[in-house]
């Protein structure tokens, strides 16, 4: 604080004199904060206002010391020859008592009586459907009068799925002494005709035994499928079963089962699925290209009526051309001439063209068609009636030559 000088009586009351030279103003200075880690003992005010140790005495600097976490775990390990041999026999007496006690278990459930698959009773078949039990029975023929524990179950699992009609199969041991199979059979989409023999196929184009209770089952409603063989590989199979699958969905995707109109489908050429369908007293054979097989099987029904009065001897129908159908005759029919309506015959194919008409009709006298159109003799079948007539047709050569199917 500074110091002024005493109240001079001759200038005056309330007048001070000037502060004195001898006085100087102080000067203050912030003083330096302490190291860090230093103790403040024994410090002595610096003339600048720093800190100094008094004396020589300075501290080191503070360093927390970390004591060590690691710990050694030490084994009493006998140090003599004779405790070492005394440890080292326990051991092995340890060791030959578990294996003992395995070896003992081990021969129990072997050879124990009650574990034994005495008849084939002991063997439960669920899952099966068309697969009968003696076919599955056949696949564990060696296993009767074996233990349970002794059976190969992958193995044996392995055989099942060979056969054609199990898709998938499961075997488990259900002691004492059980034996548990379960199976999942394939599911047939359509018939097949194999020669003179109708069989079944799935969606993966295995080929299938025909079951005895086929007749008369409405489940088994498809129409039959020609184009397949068991020489052809099943690569091969499974690829035209995909052009196939795709011709039914197409055509029962609103849910109109137009598919049921359906008697028989060739996929032998994948480019050119052929149908035929029934009209009546007839079963008209259709071209149906590789695609669009919804949109050509709608153009082939809306205008069916009108080509059955002006061609009664309709035999084909070919929708694979754009705006354009070829029509088909039976072999041998000529081509009709009634007027203006009908067209007019091309005197050297045989061929003739409606302008007209959308689409356009192209009619022609074709030589002999790969797949016949059928027609039944007397009244008119149902769909059902002529599967259950082929079913009948092909297993009278399988009878006569003592064949059961």
């Amino acid at each position: 604080m500074a110091v002024f000088g005493k109240r001079n009586a001759g200038a005056g009351a309330g007048v001070l004199d000037a502060p004195g030279d001898n006085h100087a103003q102080a000067e203050w200075t912030t003083p330096e904060p302490a190291p860090a880690g230093m103790l403040q003992r024994g410090r002595a005010d610096d003339p600048d206002g720093g800190y100094w140790p008094s004396g020589q005495e300075v501290e080191e600097v503070y360093r927390p010391k970390r004591e060590s976490m690691r710990y050694k775990l030490r084994l009493g390990v006998p140090k003599t020859i004779a405790g070492r041999i005394i440890v080292g026999t326990g051991a092995l007496l340890v060791v030959g008592a578990v294996l003992g006690s395995v070896l003992a278990v081990r021969g129990m459930l072997l050879h124990d009586p009650r574990f034994l698959i005495a008849t084939s009773s002991e063997i439960q078949i669920v899952g099966n459907q068309h697969l009968t039990r003696a076919q599955v029975l056949s696949v564990f023929g060696s296993d009767l009068e074996r233990n349970i524990f002794k059976v190969p179950l992958a193995e044996r699992r392995a055989d099942l799925e060979r056969l054609p009609w199990v898709q998938h199969a499961t075997v488990m041991r259900l002691l004492p002494n059980t034996v548990r199979v379960a199976v999942t059979e394939r599911v047939p989409v359509a018939f097949v005709r194999q020669g003179t023999q109708i069989g079944l196929v799935d969606a993966d184009g295995v080929l299938l035994d025909m079951p005895q209770d086929v007749a008369g089952d409405p489940k088994y409603s498809f129409p039959v499928l020609t184009g397949l063989a068991t020489e052809d590989p099943l690569s091969v199979r499974a690829a035209r079963m995909e052009v196939y699958r795709k011709f039914m969905a197409e055509l029962d995707g609103d849910g109109t089962k137009r598919s049921q109109a359906i008697s028989e489908v060739d996929v032998s050429n994948p480019e050119d699925v052929k149908a035929l369908i029934a009209s009546g007293s007839t079963d008209i054979l259709v071209h149906f290209g590789d695609e669009d097989f919804l949109t050509r099987y709608e153009m082939f029904e809306q205008n069916l009526p009108q080509w059955k009065i002006q061609y009664p001897k309709l035999a084909s129908v070919d929708t694979r051309y754009d705006h354009q159908v070829v029509l088909e005759m039976d072999k041998g029919t000529p081509v009709p001439v009634s007027g203006g309506d009908a067209p007019a015959t091309d005197a050297v194919g045989g061929n003739a063209a409606v302008p007209s008409e959308k689409p356009v009709v192209a009619v022609k006298t074709p030589a002999k068609s790969s797949v016949k159109a059928k027609k039944p003799a007397g009244k008119i079948l149902s769909k059902k009636q002529k599967i259950d007539a082929m079913l009948a047709a092909a297993r009278k050569p399988a009878a006569s030559n003592g064949v059961n199917r």
